[in-house]
């Protein structure tokens, strides 16, 4: 082994999904030995072409100095780290697990505390961004922990993300993804309301798009889901089901902390509308069907081009 191979830093990746692959393609670099695991396994082929060594188990992570998970929400991570035969048992004291998954803030908590118990440093470090962001390493990394082990793993995470920020203590990057994902949520629950009632009134959807995206009513919601509604494609964006789990997230910590939050309340009830009518598996934008249905209107180019 040569002198610069020693000084590699073992870096381990669990969850190679939709974000997951390309936040791992990005750590690969001289100075890192990569090993990944993942239950989707379709990305290893392109992840060992690339120099990462897949694993087929949690123990063949044991000797990581830092780990990363990209997992689905709270009950996958919890498993991953605690479950039978789960990590915190395999790493070594003063190893760094690094979670970059969106999780409740409560749990975020629980597990800081369970991983000191067993001399394991944490850091919860959410991302923003969607998977072309992913790809290019622009993301937005929002961290909670220690100062010091967040200026350990920042060469890393700045390689996954152009704006990667110390937000405070443990926890505090959940709570910091949150507030963000909360009004990215509110944004796209107003215009499933929104959209339907121009279109009803006798509006021109294609105009209307070009109005809101050039003026005062435009958004991040708007430019992603505005040209995605218009050609009826639902199937860009994070999962509805999947996205719920913030909503959840925040009525769990207004109720904990007494904070009214009733412009929320009232987007989360446009969510559960749109999930119980069958949009489960589909993105944000496909919330504007139901009240398309209901008001007996489609938000269209179709319906526009039809008008001309």
């Amino acid at each position: 082994m040569t002198s610069q191979e020693s000084k590699r830093t073992i870096v381990g990746f669990i969850g190679l999904g939709q974000m997951g692959k390309p936040m791992a393609l990005r750590l690969l670099n001289a100075d890192t030995e990569l090993r990944v695991t993942s239950k989707i396994q379709d990305a290893y082929a392109e992840l060992q072409a690339a120099g990462a060594t897949t694993v087929d188990s949690l123990a063949g992570l044991s000797d990581a100095e830092i780990v990363l998970l990209s997992l689905p929400g709270t009950a996958a991570v919890l498993e991953v780290l605690f479950g039978d035969g789960g990590l915190a048992s395999k790493l070594r004291p003063g190893s760094i697990v690094v979670d970059t998954s969106t999780m409740e803030h409560g749990a975020t908590l629980d597990i800081h505390s369970r991983l000191a118990s067993a001399n394991i440093r944490f850091l919860d470090a959410p991302v923003s961004g969607m998977q072309s962001r992913a790809e290019d390493g622009s993301l937005t990394v929002m961290c909670g922990g220690s100062l010091e082990v967040f200026e350990t793993v920042h060469p890393w995470l700045a390689r996954m993300g152009n704006n990667v920020l110390y937000m405070g203590e443990a926890g505090s990057g959940q709570l910091t993804k949150l507030v963000n994902q909360l009004l990215f949520d509110i944004n796209c629950a107003a215009l499933a309301e929104i959209l339907p009632m121009s279109r009803r009134m006798g509006l021109d959807p294609e105009k209307i798009a070009s109005v809101i995206n050039s003026g005062t009513g435009r958004s991040y919601a708007s430019e992603f889901f505005l040209p995605r509604i218009l050609s009826r494609h639902f199937s860009d964006g994070y999962p509805l089901q999947a996205a719920y789990k913030d909503l959840v997230s925040a009525a769990e910590l207004g109720a904990r902390h007494c904070i009214p939050m009733p412009v929320l309340a009232a987007a989360t009830a446009t969510y559960q509308m749109s999930l119980l009518t069958g949009n489960q598996a589909t993105d944000k934008g496909s919330m504007t069907r139901f009240f398309e249905d209901m008001l007996g209107v489609q938000f269209s180019a179709a319906a526009s081009h039809t008008e001309k």
